[in-house]
């Protein structure tokens, strides 16, 4: 199925929202919850898969809700469709700071990996699928899990990614990578895991035991602040039982309280 032919257009800078301009009968897929705001001619409803394949039997959307039940999304996929005369805007949102990335899959060869919880919204003819990596190690101790969610089509898609968005162009290179950080990269990347150091530096480096290598030829996405780290740091400095938080409580809290008199 050819994708439609939307347009947008980015509001914001730090907490972007994309707004998609439809013509009469044509429809854009997102996430649930995923809307902000859509114009009186907009119409939606929930759907199970992503409609890239119209006839679709009952089975095969059942594999299809089994697949997104994997990614721990929601089974249902929201249809925004403009059934007004003119035409009609629905903006949609991620749900933590960063930026919204528009790629067109026809012009990467139109196919994108890309982390599961980074899909936002795109046009319609999109299949989303998920992507198993190849080594059972890279899932086990990849940090972001063993499923990765893979994108086809020949249309626009809208990828979320938290704080500053890098993109790195590899040619037969390597680079190597906090795991979380990944946001996409197209099929001309491969995706592993290596040990981050010697014994003292995975226990005590603080970049974690493992770091992702990605090699090859084609375009890799990178975000500087993942949704993890993010609320890691915010479950660290959440108060505990007693009024203080979990820094505070450990030996350089307790450390720091008696240097502070308290």
């Amino acid at each position: 199925m050819k994708s439609h032919e939307v347009d947008y257009r980015l509001i914001g800078d730090d907490l972007q929202i994309v707004e998609v301009e439809l013509d009469p009968g044509e429809t854009v897929i997102a996430e649930a919850g995923a809307m902000n705001y859509m114009d009186e001619g907009i119409q939606f409803e929930a759907k199970m898969g992503d409609g890239s394949n119209p006839s679709a039997g009952l089975m095969d959307k059942l594999l299809n809700v089994g697949k997104r039940v994997l990614t721990s999304e929601s089974i249902f996929m929201t249809h925004f469709t403009n059934a007004g005369r003119g035409k009609q805007s629905v903006a949609f949102a991620a749900p933590y700071p960063g930026k919204i990335i528009p790629m067109n899959l026809a012009g990467i060869g139109g196919e994108l990996i890309c982390q599961k919880d980074s899909f936002l919204c795109a046009a319609l003819g999109t299949e989303l699928s998920i992507a198993f990596t190849k080594r059972f190690g890279v899932g086990f101790f990849g940090g972001e899990g063993f499923i990765l969610q893979r994108l086809r089509g020949d249309g626009l898609v809208f990828v979320h990614a938290g704080g500053t968005v890098i993109e790195k162009q590899l040619n037969g290179q390597m680079l190597r990578v906090d795991t979380g950080c990944i946001v996409a990269f197209t099929p001309g990347i491969s995706y592993d895991i290596q040990r981050s150091g010697s014994l003292k530096s995975m226990f005590l480096g603080g970049e974690g035991l493992f770091l992702a290598t990605l090699k090859g030829t084609g375009t890799v996405w990178l975000q500087s602040l993942p949704f993890s780290r993010l609320a890691d740091r915010i479950i660290r400095s959440a108060p505990v039982a007693g009024g203080t938080n979990r820094e505070q409580g450990s030996l350089l809290g307790n450390i720091g309280n008696i240097l502070g008199d308290r």
